[in-house]
Formats: structure tokens, C-alpha cells, sequence
């Protein structure tokens, strides 16, 4: 029997060098009991069409619901849903947790892994900045910005949502697996 590989075979990607950090409920935003991962220079990006490795990547490793963007300018989490953004061009600060949260710089090869229940926001990026987003099968996000009215209802989805099958970028056995229990 052929074992699967964890990626592709067109997409190639480099040893994992994650940042680990855990964001506590703040008031208004719920945060995760998860931490959130940033992947550094975690995909060697090709010059024609950046954002197809990481589209192939996520199919690959069964998180859909793909789209191209940039990152909010305004704090937002979804309660739904853990998401992926794997950064295919230019850089971007994005503050991650609400109000009191983490800065973070993310440059093209990055993948950002966010556990439900995290906000983020991007405070300033350069002109081209792009991600391509995803989500676990089967997990449909929602929007919400930390308003009051908002929980218990969020905190009660968060609780819900299901860990993923597997890391978006590095399949079963990806840090998604270890950081994630």
C-alpha cells in the first residue's frame, strides 16, 4: 500500500520553523484555548502565480473554501472556524488577539494558522500584500468583531469547532498536530 505524501509533488515546502502563541479571552475578544502558529517561510513560492502553491497545498491537505485577499483593517474572529492564511505576496503587521494582543510581521511564504476564537487585524502592508484563505472540511466561519452581544453564542460555537485532519501545509503529522491537543 502507498503511503501519502504530505504534500503535492509541484509544491515544495521547508522544514517547519513555527511561532507558538497563546492569546487569552481579553474581555471582547474570546481568543482560543489553541495557540496561534505562524509557519516561517514555510512554502518556496514559484514567481509565476505565488498563490497556486498554497491553493494546492491546502486542497491537498483537505482544508477548502479557498479565497484570494488581503487581511481586514478592523479586528474580526470567527467563531466557526479555524482559518489558514498562507501569505503569497508582499508583507504585512497584523495584530492578532484584539486591542491588547500581539503584533506580528507576515512576509510572503508565511502561513498563518488561526485557532477559532482569535482576532485579527491588519495594521499596515505593503501595496501588493496578498493571502490565499482557507478552512478545515466541513467548517463554515462567521464574522464577528468583538462586540458584546456577540457572546456567550461565540463562545459556545468555539467550544464546537472540531480540530482539523490534518496540518494545512504539512498533512498529519504537520505542528498543527503537536500544538493543537
Amino acid at each position: 500500500m502507498k503511503t501519502r505524501t504530505a504534500r503535492p509533488p509541484s509544491v515544495k515546502t521547508n522544514p517547519p520553523e513555527v511561532s507558538v502563541f497563546q492569546l487569552a479571552d481579553d474581555g471582547a475578544i474570546p481568543n482560543s484555548r489553541f495557540p496561534l502558529l505562524i509557519y516561517h517561510a514555510a512554502v518556496q513560492l514559484p514567481a509565476a502565480d505565488p498563490a497556486s502553491a498554497f491553493e494546492e497545498l491546502f486542497e491537498f491537505n483537505e482544508w477548502g473554501g479557498l479565497w484570494r485577499d488581503g487581511i481586514y483593517t478592523y479586528h474580526h474572529y470567527h467563531s466557526t472556524a479555524h482559518e489558514v492564511l498562507g501569505v503569497y505576496r508582499g508583507s504585512a503587521t497584523v495584530q492578532f488577539g484584539g486591542e491588547r494582543g500581539i503584533k506580528q510581521k507576515v512576509v510572503a511564504g508565511d502561513v498563518i494558522l488561526i485557532p477559532a476564537g482569535v482576532a485579527h487585524k491588519n495594521m499596515g502592508a505593503s501595496s501588493d500584500f496578498g493571502v490565499v484563505g482557507a478552512y478545515p472540511a466541513g467548517q463554515e466561519w462567521d464574522m464577528n468583531y468583538g462586540r458584546p452581544q456577540e457572546r456567550p453564542q461565540a463562545d459556545e460555537n468555539i467550544a464546537r469547532v472540531a480540530l482539523p485532519t490534518a496540518d494545512p501545509i504539512y498533512g498529519r503529522r504537520g505542528p498543527v498536530r503537536e500544538h493543537w491537543k
